[in-house]
Parts: structure tokens; C-alpha cells; sequence
């Protein structure tokens, strides 16, 4: 199983969305999956996993998953190789039982070169970091679904979790 997660901020609180998918190609969610985490840490810049680490292990634990790579919306390592990033953060807490692959939408001072992907007609590139083998992250990303910048199902993870939040915060006023 491959998952891809995203969450959602709302005030002291998120919203984590997982869709899970059997192949790069697939075109159609397996299952999808949310969690509401009530209290989170505040945003602190260069600590970002201390905000979003706890949710997306809240996900995992909530729902007993053991996908065999992990999809993120930012970096796995903050410089490519080396500097830790929530998805290297993510791989040691899950004890390497899942390959990590970040997919980031804007470059990181620092990233090396080679760690983009352009998808579609973009002139815009996405940057790919991972815990695995970078050329075969870059592909299996590049061979995802649909026509645009953002890959049919990685979008889909981000609408679940903007969707939850939105819903629930109509519901609470």
C-alpha cells in the first residue's frame, strides 16, 4: 500500500487526511482515512516536523497502517541528502518500516540540484526528496496520475483534509 498524507490547520487543532493506492498509476483512491488532532504544536520555523510529525503518526496509529511508502507534502531531507526534514523525522519514527518520499511545491535554500520533477505542461518544477532511491522516487511521482503540476491522488489527500476542516469548523459555529 502507498499513502499519501496532508493536513489541514485550524487554530490549536488539524485535520490529517491519508488516501491509500496500490500503484504509481492508479487513478482511483483505495481507501481514504481521516484524524483530528486536537491540540498541536504552534508553527516554529525550521522545526516544522514538531508541528506535523505527532499528525501524521496520528493518523498511522489511529487506523493500524502499514503502508510500504509514505507520501508527503514537504521534504524528507532539507538539503537532499543529509539535513533531517519531517519526512526523514517520520521514517525513523516509523523504524524504517516505510519508505518516505517528500513532494514539495517550492525549493529549499540548499536543496541540492537534481531533485526536480516537471509534470504536465508546468514550467514550475516539483522537488522530491526521499528515503529511498532518488531516481525511483523521481519516476514513481512523474508516473502518477493525471496531466498537471499535481498528481491526481496527492491533490485529492490535500481536498480530504481541507474538506474535514471545513466541515467541521461549519459545525461548531
Amino acid at each position: 500500500m502507498i499513502l499519501a498524507i496532508d493536513v489541514q490547520y485550524l487554530n490549536e487543532s488539524a485535520y490529517v487526511a491519508g488516501i491509500s493506492f496500490n500503484s504509481w498509476e492508479d487513478e482511483d483512491v483505495q481507501k481514504e482515512y481521516t484524524s483530528f488532532v486536537r491540540k498541536v504544536e504552534p508553527y516554529e520555523p525550521g522545526s516544522f516536523y514538531k508541528r506535523e510529525l505527532p499528525c501524521i503518526l496520528a493518523l498511522v496509529e489511529e487506523f493500524s497502517l502499514k503502508p510500504s511508502v509514505i507520501v508527503i507534502d514537504g521534504y524528507v531531507y532539507l538539503d537532499g541528502k543529509d539535513k533531517p526534514g519531517l519526512g526523514k523525522r517520520l521514517y525513523d519514527a516509523l523504524v524504517g518500516k516505510a519508505e518516505v518520499i517528500g513532494v514539495a511545491k517550492k525549493s529549499y535554500a540548499g536543496l541540492e540540484s537534481g531533485h526536480e520533477i516537471f509534470r504536465g505542461e508546468s514550467k514550475k518544477p516539483l522537488y522530491i526528496t526521499t528515503t529511498g532511491d532518488l531516481e525511483l522516487a523521481k519516476a514513481s511521482i512523474n508516473n502518477m496520475y493525471g496531466k498537471n503540476r499535481i498528481p491526481v491522488l496527492l491533490k485529492r489527500a490535500d481536498q480530504l483534509c481541507r474538506e474535514e476542516a471545513k466541515n467541521q469548523n461549519m459545525q461548531i459555529e
